[in-house]
């Protein structure tokens, strides 16, 4: 024992270095426990995912969307949802093919309008969304996205026009608003069954003129204007004339200053 007491006091300083080897030695044990809990997280992990694998087969399958095979309440939702999107095309057409409209509201023919730019583009998506007809067969997902776009179709038609309606003609200069205002009042004469043929036409070439830079015209609002001209002009032309004199009824008078009544004899009957 003495001996070992000895070797220790005289070899002392050799703690230190025991003492790091130690200490590596107890954190190279730290890390390999670290290690493995670590890869005893990822056999877990893969034994999860394995087994979501297998399992995957059949959630898709329940979740993937199925083909409807036009329950009653599909071609009916389809029919009142093809409704709405007529109704909103047909009050946007008012706009587009009534040139008295047009004038009054401009704006709604105007694509550069925000507002107007918006309905434009929520159009574009209703017309393409649209099935072709009620007994289309639809996923519930396809029904619902034709559904929101309508909806998005009619909000953006509406928020469009009260920002028409709103404006008006503001948004052009002092001198074409008195165009617009001119060729109001052209119109009201080209329509005007009462103005002479000749006073409308005019009126409706001067339209034409007014107008000219500052809407853009379709084809189709042209088309119209002309015929309900047209139809004013004939109207004009086969209206019954007036100022001609009636004719007559009842017995014709007697004549002032005619024979007097004769006898057998031929002699002229005294007055009495």
């Amino acid at each position: 024992m003495e001996q070992f007491w000895q070797f220790v006091g005289g070899y002392w300083w050799l703690v230190f270095p025991l003492a790091g080897v130690l200490g590596g030695a107890v954190r190279g044990v730290d890390r390999a426990l670290d290690r493995h809990h670590k890869r005893r997280l990822e056999v877990m992990s893969a034994k999860a995912q394995l087994r979501a694998a297998r399992t995957a087969p059949t959630v898709t399958a329940a979740t993937e969307p199925k083909t409807i095979t036009r329950p009653a309440a599909i071609p009916h939702q389809l029919e009142q949802l093809f409704q709405t999107h007529d109704a909103i095309t047909a009050r946007w057409l008012e706009y587009e093919l009534d040139v008295a409209r047009m004038i009054a509201f401009p704006t709604m023919s105007d694509g550069r309008q925000p507002l107007t730019a918006a309905f434009l583009r929520a159009k574009k998506v209703a017309d393409r969304l649209r099935p072709p007809s009620a007994d289309a067969r639809l996923t519930a997902e396809q029904l619902a996205e034709y559904r929101d776009a309508v909806t998005d179709y009619e909000v953006a038609f509406d928020l469009a026009e009260r920002e028409a309606r709103r404006v008006r003609d503001s948004q052009f200069s002092e001198t074409e608003r008195k165009r617009l205002a001119t060729a109001q009042q052209l119109l009201a004469v080209a329509l005007d069954q009462s103005a002479t043929p000749a006073e409308r036409q005019i009126a409706y070439r001067r339209v034409r003129d007014e107008v000219d830079g500052l809407l853009a015209l379709s084809d189709e609002a042209v088309e119209r204007l002309e015929k309900k001209v047209a139809l004013q002009l004939d109207a004009g032309t086969t209206a019954p004339q007036t100022g001609t004199s009636p004719p007559q009824t009842g017995p014709t008078p007697p004549q002032t200053g005619a024979a007097p009544p004769r006898d057998g004899d031929g002699a002229a009957t005294p007055q009495s």
